[in-house]
């Protein structure tokens, strides 16, 4: 166990802080509520980044940018979304500064109308769509922008809830409601393959309540993932937005038939909170881990000798090991650009790297312990024994295993199969542990009592608001959503979403279960 982190078993919430501080991830900046994603995190981000944006362009949406300060006039026109919004919003009401007097400074001009720092872009956008749209030959409109956002939260942690973050958001506008809800489908699905295909966390689909629903949409879906404490986290929203925000901005388009209509917009979005699901996912008490497919460093070699005898054979050995792993050509090309440097990096497709860490002034078990807590999904050891023996020892960082493998075993593509069954193994394990910590309840005093260990519960719900408010007073749990699946595994095995029963709490008639659980 790490010194310098917390078990999770004895604080849950400083072990998740101690982590992003041993991974060298993010730092609280001066302004309160905001983050410095350092390079180490942003490198994770930039991975999430080129995933998702390949995904988005396959199905046709292209990339814009939108400003970042929205007339608070846009804001109003939606009634919902500024209801929904108002507590939330920055709001610039001065322009310039001049001296006080005082020898310090103070706000110079009132601007005319106050500004809205983006907290999304609904509004803005919708603003441009309706300079964009004439015809329905225009439709459908794709768009896509990578932005930062800022909502004036009161409690926020790392990633999770910060002031200010960083995300995508896409914004299509269509001719019809059936193209709209069919986008809205279709994010969703592209959310729920991300996660599980690259961040390996599984998640479940569905639909949020008209309570939980995103201000002025006429459906939100979402992605929940489950947490090593039993908590829910919101990875991923995909909301149709009907034609609220079109009215309200007057985007109409000449029909085929000669018409005069309103398009059917949609809106999707995940941020770097994903950071934080995925910390909490599958990162232990030795600190940080990272899916390969988006870890930033795939693989570090580190050499080990005492003496200075010793030294050039291995890092001779060393550096055969890595052209193997890289191939030739890349491993060129770093020797040219980087030369001796101490962190010595190649550079693989796809903007993967592979490190010889060269530094001397730190001792092996020292480097062990830098890259173990950085999540690094292999480290590579060599030292002098296994320059004689023709061997190298590979250490897996989810399992903390050890293998003794043989130099020549050691390619790409032994690199490419082992990265993948570490990614398939989080899956399962992270799976598993969702599926156990998952059960249906039909007493309502079963479920208060077992909420409190954490969990996916499966109630019934009989669609009233009253019930829904009734239990997150009392139990601090929401319906998390409305499953999309007939069936979920659970600790007992499959639990039926669609059967009717009775909501424990009301006793009125169920359609069916719906998804409890305290959540981030």
């Amino acid at each position: 166990m790490a010194q310098n982190i917390t078990p999770r078993a004895e604080d849950y919430p400083q072990w998740y802080l101690d982590v992003i501080k041993a991974a060298d991830l993010a730092e609280h900046s001066p302004v309160r509520g905001c983050m410095v994603i350092k390079p180490h995190g942003y490198a994770v981000w930039e991975r999430m980044q080129r995933d998702l944006d390949r995904r988005f362009k396959e199905t046709g949406h292209v990339n814009a940018y939108f400003p970042l300060f929205i007339p608070k006039s846009f804001l109003a026109k939606e009634a919902a979304h500024i209801e929904g919004f108002a507590m939330e919003c920055a709001v610039v009401t001065h322009s310039g500064l001049e001296p006080d007097g005082e020898g310090g400074i103070r706000p110079k001009g009132r601007i005319e109308e106050e500004l809205i720092v983006r907290p999304t872009s609904e509004t803005i956008i919708g603003h441009s769509f309706a300079n964009w749209v004439q015809s329905w030959r225009d439709l459908p409109l794709l768009i896509n922008q990578w932005a930062n956002v800022v909502r004036w939260e009161m409690r926020t942690r790392l990633f999770l809830r910060t002031m200010e973050f960083l995300w995508q958001e896409g914004h299509t506008a269509h001719e019809t409601a059936r193209e709209a809800a069919e986008e809205t489908r279709r994010m969703l699905e592209i959310y729920a393959a991300f996660a599980e295909e690259v961040l390996a966390m599984p998640v479940l689909k569905g639909e949020k309540t008209p309570a939980e629903r995103f201000a002025g949409a006429e459906h939100t879906f979402a992605i929940e993932a489950m947490m090593q404490d039993g908590k829910a986290l919101q990875s991923g929203t995909s909301h149709d937005l009907g034609q609220n925000f079109a009215k309200a901005f007057e985007i109409t388009f000449q029909t085929r038939d000669q018409g005069l209509e309103h398009v059917h917009t949609t809106s999707w979005g995940v941020s770097t909170r994903l950071i934080g699901g995925v910390i909490m996912t599958h990162s232990d008490d030795e600190g940080l881990i990272l899916p390969p497919r988006i870890a930033p460093i795939s693989a570090v070699l580190v050499p080990i000798y005492r003496k200075d005898a010793e030294r050039k054979k291995v890092l001779t050995y060393a550096r055969d090991i890595l052209r193997a792993l890289a191939g030739e050509e890349a491993f060129r090309r770093a020797e040219t650009a980087l030369g001796n440097q101490e962190l010595f990096t190649v550079v693989l497709p796809g903007d993967s790297r592979i490190l010889l860490d060269l530094r001397d002034s730190m001792r092996p078990p020292e480097k062990f312990f830098w890259w173990e807590q950085r999540g690094v999904p292999l480290r590579i050891e060599v030292g002098p024994r296994d320059v004689a023996a023709g061997k190298a020892m590979v250490v897996s960082r989810p399992d903390r295993s050890k293998t003794l493998c043989d130099k020549g075993a050691l390619d790409q593509a032994w690199l490419r199969t082992t990265l993948d069954a570490q990614q398939k193994a989080l899956l399962d394990r992270a799976r598993a542990m969702r599926i156990e910590r998952t059960r249906a309840v039909d007493s309502y005093e079963a479920f208060k009592e077992s909420i409190e260990d954490g969990g996916f519960f499966l109630m019934h719900w009989d669609g009233s608001a009253e019930t829904e408010a009734r239990i997150k007073a009392e139990t601090k749990a929401t319906i998390r959503c409305i499953p999309q699946d007939d069936w979920i595994d659970g600790a007992e095995g499959p639990i039926s979403t669609r059967e009717p029963g009775s909501d424990p709490v009301s006793g009125k008639p169920s359609p069916g279960r719906v998804l409890y659980a305290r959540a981030y």
